[in-house]
């Protein structure tokens, strides 16, 4: 039996496979976690007893099979709370990322995400708190904190810095201001 907080975190450290090299979904099963501190605890069936997953310093370009390869790592992966893909070479947010209905922390600073929208994704995600884009294309769109921020309002920090009362009033200006009219539907002629 793991020990938990609020039934949600196991008390264990993240599974680390940064900076090794790793460029596909599949090279992650061929990969050693390292091992820190504290060593990482394994169920009975050897799969992990984590709650977090830094793949950081990679050269991944996509995701494709991340779900399959959590759930033959974890021994609980629909609690997985914590992901790191930072510095990383990913061109946009998998829609694999957001059937972790726990994850609170998400590091994506340091990639090739170009597209503002591919943010809307995360809006998936309720218990999302954290998030890092920055260093990705999208940092240099106009309003980029306004418009993720309006995308996101329950994120506590944004890009490593808290989100301030302002951050918000902003957020919401900016998305009545952008906001697109419903389009109005022409009656028909009888």
């Amino acid at each position: 039996m793991s020990k938990r907080i609020d039934n949600d975190c196991v008390l264990s450290p993240p599974v680390d496979l940064a900076f090794k090299c790793i460029n596909s979904m599949e090279d992650v099963l061929q990969e050693e976690p390292r091992e820190g501190t504290k060593p990482l605890k394994r169920s009975e069936d050897g799969k992990l007893l984590s709650q977090a997953l830094r793949l950081n310093n990679n050269t991944l370009t996509d995701l494709h099979g991340f779900r399959n390869v959590v759930e033959q790592l974890f021994s609980d992966p629909a609690h997985l709370s914590w992901i790191d893909l930072s510095f990383n070479d990913l061109p946009y947010i998998d829609s694999a990322l957001t059937t972790f209905r726990h994850l609170a922390v998400l590091n994506l600073h340091g990639n090739s995400i170009s597209r503002l929208t591919e943010v809307d994704k995360l809006a998936a995600l309720p218990k999302l708190k954290s998030l890092t884009l920055h260093g990705n294309p999208i940092e240099g769109e106009k309003a980029y904190r306004s418009y993720v921020l309006s995308v996101l309002p329950q994120l506590k920090t944004f890009d490593f810095s808290a989100v301030t009362k302002q951050d918000r009033v902003n957020a919401e200006v900016w998305s009545q201001m952008n906001r697109k009219p419903k389009r109005v539907q022409k009656a028909k002629k009888e």
